[in-house]
């Protein structure tokens, strides 16, 4: 660090990652319960301070793989939050990522170590600071990319049925969707394919199978659903 700006007093700088996950037809936010003063045992996001040498997103990208053991997950700013009492400890400005992620991807072992919980977003509890807030800003985003981005295979597995993509639209968006309509749309974009194969575990008559083809779009990203 320099000698300069000596005279400004310091303000530290966080980040917060809201982890959104599919299951059971819901929409899911991973939280935990504080393990540090102020907010002790409240309800919050994972997150952490920006050590020296950090860039934003990588502050982010390490809070999300140390709490999930994944990598290269979908990972999008949502914002700043810098109200001057947001965080009843000192001046913190934080900056919200958003991750979305298939719950059975992430290891229950994991998930215990760190006392994570998954909460249907429509029973989530009263959170520490202004992390409600947060949550909210980044389903407005969500709801907004989601007509233009292939964002729901990130809740899905590889492999899923149509129902199981319009049910994570729906979670998304809060509504329910036309069936005949956006079935008549997802078959007219190239890059979901149909595998040929049959999901006999949750449909009984045993619902056709499709994928992403993560290729296939960037070779040609035009989207909208």
């Amino acid at each position: 660090m320099t000698q300069y700006y000596g005279e400004y007093p310091k303000t530290w700088v966080s980040v917060d990652c809201i982890v959104f996950g599919f299951e059971g037809g819901k929409l899911k936010l991973l939280i935990g319960k504080r393990k540090m003063d102020p907010g002790r045992g409240q309800w919050a996001l994972y997150g952490g301070f920006v050590k020296a040498g950090e860039s934003l997103d990588n502050a982010a990208h390490r809070v999300l793989l140390d709490l999930t053991g994944l990598d290269k997950l979908y990972m999008k700013q949502v914002g700043a939050f810098g109200d001057i009492d947001r965080d009843p400890g000192d001046r913190v400005i934080s900056v919200a990522y958003c991750a979305l992620i298939n719950v059975k991807d992430y290891d229950n072992t994991l998930r215990q170590q760190y006392g994570a919980e998954w909460v249907n977003l429509d029973e989530l509890p009263t959170l520490f600071a202004d992390h409600n807030k947060m949550v909210k800003k980044a389903i407005t985003l969500l709801r907004r990319r989601i007509s233009s981005e292939p964002l729901s295979f990130n809740l899905l597995p590889d492999e899923f049925t149509l129902t199981q993509l319009q049910n994570v639209y729906e979670a998304i968006l809060g509504e329910e969707i036309d069936k005949r309509n956006f079935r008549k749309r997802i078959k007219q974009i190239d890059f979901i394919e149909k595998t040929g194969a049959i999901d006999k575990l949750t449909s009984k008559r045993g619902a056709a199978l499709y994928r992403f083809n993560k290729k296939m779009y960037e070779d040609d990203p035009t989207f909208k659903l």
